[in-house]
């Protein structure tokens, strides 16, 4: 994808069905889909995808679900294009609980197309969320059709606005006459664990569940004096001059206030047919936890046999459909019908029979998917690529076309640390990434139930497809002695600074996720003691390698292999540093290059060396969480360790520098003195 991808809004739609104003704003808004902004493929897929909120300059929209952008596909002359990463496809079919399930980019707007027609080439739909707005001039508090929308330049989406026409400005100004004025999004909402999330009932809200004694359709204002002191604004009936602060809603006693969840998804449109019934949180639009991605990520290798034969047979599957049963034994007919959509002119008949009976496998029973997505662990992800990354290269490079995986192996420096076993100048890599879902006020780590939790990308049961993205680039790929971390490790476990962090651990758990924590066993989500170690190790690297590969430090991104064996599973402790782009086809060779055995010794011993000392210390070296203190690290700052949140994958989680070297007070380090 080389643009970015277009956000547009369809002014003649309500997204609430049971708006008491729908009728009246569909006829007298005009048919509008003007862009009114725009974001890059991995905003879309980490911070603002289906069901998020996304702050445009004047107002908030929300990414609807991929029901409605399907018709972008449909006008397109070609074929939905689609990206191949079976062992990621599978993982997304899983969770997704639908066999066909593909994966596609967003779509998105040539920038020779900027200027549209009706929006016939724009990219991702989007409706305005929330839909209740306040005038900026007299407060008043209204939803949309009472308020005029304005987006007459074809190129400056910041224009875009939502307009009260006849403002009289707020009561004591010196000139009451009416004039525009810009509104903006009220900004409360309603949500639920389950995913739901509804606009705030002001109307009910401040006539305490009852009608307006005085108006059918009340004046309703929020007067706000004191911004950004919480929900510091008060409703007011201009109508019967009822008032109510909105402070009330807040906190374990407003939310016996708040009313019980209607099941509503508003970036489908839609409600939950048998509603919801939870209790309600009240929310800020701008809130961090109103909105966590459910991901899936993977670095693609090269297939095994095993793998090839099992996505053709998908394929095989896919392209014939209902007529896989009818024409299963008739060889010469399947040929046909494949003709031009899957190569099988190479397979003989009887491979091709196996990968009929592959492809004519009954799929797994609702009960067996919930029973798989429950058992699944993401470490199944990573498994392959630590496999294949250990294999051994003969030659000066392998390279694979197919996956886009160019492997370079490096002599270990006589200088290099004994504690890394093995380096691998990863020359190009390619990284897909698929949306699976979101939930709301829990991260999915933090959730028990998943299938249950997990909020839908459409409002079919089984969607056919979901977003992806690809990436390419380049990395540097080290692996720790086994051995050395094994025994490391068994010696940790045993340590009182260990059994510190697992009691923080547990109490992170009871007090910031309180819902749906009570349903997990903290310490199935506690990392182990080598993942602290690869952790960290990854983070002084990244901070160290951005001084010199000619990459920012928030381009660079971790890659963690790091669990202890288990059946069918064996060890791990390694870690990929990479930099990847989705509108490029590679990128400059900068981090390669610190793979050469004389730059990484000092790679490796600067950054070591810069981990002993920290700014903040002795207060950082020393940090460890006690009773009641619930942080996941111990010895790491922003001075010393932590990164940026695109550089880390567990949100600066599980980090500490005592397991990487020995810090005065501690003798737990990993890596030895070096002479």
């Amino acid at each position: 994808m080389s643009d970015e991808t277009r956000f547009i809004y369809d002014a003649t739609r309500s997204v609430d069905p049971l708006a008491d104003l729908e009728e009246e704003a569909e006829k007298a808004a005009k048919h509008n889909r003007a862009k009114v902004g725009s974001a890059r493929p991995s905003a879309l897929l980490y911070t603002y995808g289906p069901g998020a909120i996304m702050d445009l300059p004047q107002f908030t929209v929300m990414p609807t679900g991929l029901d409605d952008w399907d018709r972008i596909w449909r006008r397109r002359d070609s074929a939905p294009p689609q990206i191949h990463a079976p062992r990621l496809r599978n993982v997304v079919r899983m969770m997704l609980r639908s066999p066909d399930v593909q994966l596609r980019p967003y779509p998105w707007q040539p920038k020779k197309h900027s200027r549209s027609v009706e929006g016939n080439d724009l990219g991702v739909p989007a409706r305005v969320f929330p839909q209740w707005l306040r005038c900026t001039g007299c407060d008043m508090l209204g939803l949309l059709a009472q308020f005029d929308y304005r987006n007459t330049h074809p190129f400056r989406t910041d224009l875009a606005v939502f307009e009260h026409a006849k403002c009289t400005g707020r009561q004591g100004d010196r000139a009451r006459k009416a004039m525009r004025r810009t509104a903006i999004p009220a900004r409360y909402l309603l949500a639920c664990a389950d995913g739901h999330l509804d606009e705030f009932p002001y109307d009910l809200w401040v006539h305490r569940g009852r009608p307006c004694e005085k108006a059918e359709l009340p004046a309703l204002k929020m007067e706000d004096r004191t911004a950004g002191k919480g929900a510091s604004a008060i409703i007011k009936c201009a109508s019967c001059d009822m008032r109510r602060p909105m402070n009330e809603a807040q906190g374990e006693a407003g939310r016996g206030k708040l009313p019980l969840c209607r099941g509503r998804h508003p970036h489908l449109d839609a409600f939950e047919p048998k509603g919801c019934g939870r209790e309600t949180k009240l929310m800020l639009v701008g809130a961090s936890n109103l909105w966590f991605p459910a991901t899936q990520s993977i670095v693609v290798m090269p297939e095994s046999q095993e793998e090839k034969a099992s996505d053709l047979a998908d394929r095989v599957r896919t392209a014939l459909g209902e007529k896989l049963g009818k024409y299963r034994h008739n060889l010469d007919m399947i040929r046909d019908l494949l003709d031009e959509k899957v190569d099988v002119t190479a397979l003989t008949d009887h491979d091709l029979e196996e990968v009929l009976q592959t492809a004519s496998a009954p799929v797994a029973s609702p009960e067996e998917q919930e029973q798989q997505l429950r058992d699944w662990d993401p470490v199944d992800l990573l498994v392959p690529e630590w496999r294949y990354l250990l294999r051994d290269i003969l030659s000066t490079r392998v390279e694979d076309p197919k996956s886009g995986l160019t492997l370079a192996p490096r002599t270990r420096g006589d200088q290099l640390r004994p504690e890394i076993s093995r380096v691998l100048a990863v020359e190009r890599l390619r990284k897909v990434n698929a949306l699976v879902g979101f939930t709301r006020i829990d991260d999915m780590e933090r959730v028990g139930d998943l299938p249950r939790r997990l909020a839908p990308l459409t409002r079919t049961p089984r969607p056919a497809w979901t977003v992806a993205t690809e990436d390419r680039g380049e990395g540097i790929f080290l692996q720790l002695d086994e051995n050395a971390v094994a025994a490391w490790e068994k010696r940790v476990l045993d340590t009182g600074l260990w059994q510190l962090h697992r009691e923080a651990h547990h109490r992170n758990f009871e007090r910031r996720f309180s819902e749906t924590a009570a349903q997990v066993n903290p310490d199935t989500r506690l990392r182990p003691p080598r993942y602290w170690l690869v952790h960290t190790l990854a983070h002084i690297l990244i901070r160290e390698a951005a001084l010199t590969c000619g990459y920012s430090a928030a381009s660079l991104s971790e890659r963690l292999y790091a669990w202890p064996a288990s059946e069918g599973r064996d060890p791990a402790a390694g870690l990929l540093i990479c930099t990847t782009a989705s509108d490029s086809d590679g990128t400059l060779g900068g981090l390669v290059q610190l793979s050469e055995p004389t730059r990484l010794q000092r790679l490796v011993d600067s950054a070591l060396h810069k981990a002993e000392r920290c700014s903040s210390d002795p207060v950082c070296a020393m940090r460890t969480p006690q009773k009641p203190e619930d942080f996941l690290h111990g010895a790491a700052c922003h001075c010393c360790v932590m990164a940026s949140e695109t550089s880390c994958e567990r949100a600066n989680r599980f980090l500490d520098r005592r397991f990487l070297i020995d810090l005065p007070g501690s003798a737990l380090g990993f890596f030895q003195p070096h002479g």
